[in-house]
């Protein structure tokens, strides 16, 4: 026979709504990947619970099946020209709706895991496969293409993608600038003249969650080359080169793309894309969250479950995590976070994001960050199975 503690348990949990919502754990699991992870590791532990899958992106890899998965869509592959000259790739994008909005992943086309290690440079990528994604979504008569920036192996400003898109880049001589960041030292003037025509009447909108300038100490170059493979040379090389292409872009098209916040995400491709595209920049995150209608999912929530790879001191400037732990603060829900690997002060992180609790899968059962990143990454669908059923013992179960 049941006691009266054993059965308010029993309704308790059977009453749990749980919401599993984590970003890519980049280099082992996509976010759909991750969120399936966890979702199964919830449901096996607390078998009563309601369990929502909410996969998550700010803009960066995986914006496109995120927001197909989570909303009528259809999904394209287009090949393009990739990061590196003479690379081609096949790009995924989509549509969402009625085929009237079409949805692009920079990533796909002009991304840093394109690249192999010993060949990141982001003095020769360019961003010239993203141009050719937006032309094939143009193509389809889209009423408006929202371009997702993040992941980027780039640091051309959007040069790239422009010249694909019609306009031409010139030299002193007349010739047209070849790829990358570094050959926009040679930009002398920018005719958009043969700019394609469709662009006109396409609203853009740009997600992304980074802020950062075009230039300067927390610009592009500086705060993000040397993640693409940049020396020190190279990151005052390339912030010389993006200065210099403002100027121009100043002058030719009529637009400061120095004074944008945001214009340096994605190697300053958030810039050019305000410039030549006329877009609007906004967060990622939020209109993932928008567009998937997070707010009706976290009526009745009793635990939100989130995660990505790193959480360090950028977490809180603005990518996915913080993106919900705002909207879960307006409905009361606390969130736990699960990250691959943590850099900084756990508690003071858990405080500054927010956080009910943050977990590792770095951590072994006696010591905190102990297994190697590589051994984290290589069993990382294991250790977040297990992880994650941890969260639910600790933070679900009464």
């Amino acid at each position: 026979m049941f006691s009266v503690a054993h059965l308010r348990k029993i309704l308790y949990l059977s009453s749990m709504k749980v919401i599993v919502a984590p970003t890519s754990f980049k280099g082992s699991l996509c976010a759909i990947e991750a969120t399936e992870c966890i979702a199964a590791a919830v449901r096996q532990t607390l078998p009563q619970a309601e369990v929502v899958e909410f996969p998550l992106s700010d803009g960066g890899e995986g914006f496109v099946d995120v927001l197909i998965r989570g909303s009528p869509g259809k999904t394209y592959e287009t090949d393009v020209e990739g990061p590196l000259l003479q690379q081609r790739v096949r790009a995924r994008w989509g549509t969402l709706g009625h085929e009237s909005v079409g949805i692009i992943e920079m990533a796909a086309a002009a991304g840093l895991s394109l690249v192999p290690f010993e060949r990141r440079d982001p003095k020769i990528t360019t961003t010239f496969g993203v141009g050719q994604l937006i032309r094939a979504a143009l193509d389809l008569k889209v009423d408006k293409i929202v371009v997702g920036i993040g992941g980027s192996a780039t640091n051309d400003g959007g040069a790239g993608m422009a010249q694909a898109l019609g306009a031409h880049l010139l030299r002193k001589d007349g010739t047209e600038v070849g790829r990358g960041g570094a050959a926009l030292l040679e930009l002398h003037q920018i005719d958009i003249s043969w700019l394609d025509r469709r662009i006109r009447r396409t609203k853009f909108i740009v997600a992304s969650d980074v802020t950062n300038p075009l230039c300067g100490p927390q610009g592009a170059s500086a705060v993000y080359g040397p993640q693409k493979g940049s020396t020190l040379a190279d990151v005052q090389l390339l912030d010389r080169a993006l200065e210099h292409y403002g100027s121009i872009v100043r002058r030719d098209v009529g637009i400061d793309i120095l004074e944008v916040v945001g214009g340096g995400a994605a190697g300053g491709l958030g810039a050019g894309c305000v410039a030549f595209l006329n877009a609007t920049i906004q967060s990622g995150v939020e209109l993932v969250l928008n567009e998937l209608n997070l707010d009706a999912k976290l009526v009745g929530a009793s635990l939100i479950i989130t995660g990505e790879g790193k959480v360090d001191e950028q977490t809180a400037c603005g990518k996915a995590l913080t993106g919900i732990v705002r909207r879960a603060k307006t409905f009361g829900t606390p969130v736990v976070a699960v990250a691959g690997t943590i850099e900084g002060d756990r508690r003071n992180l858990q405080r500054a994001l927010g956080l009910k609790a943050l977990y590792c899968l770095r951590d072994s059962p006696s010591r905190p960050n102990q297994r190697s990143i590589q051994e984290t990454m290589e069993r990382a669908k294991e250790l977040l199975r297990e992880k994650a059923a941890q969260v639910v013992r600790d933070q679900a179960i009464p």
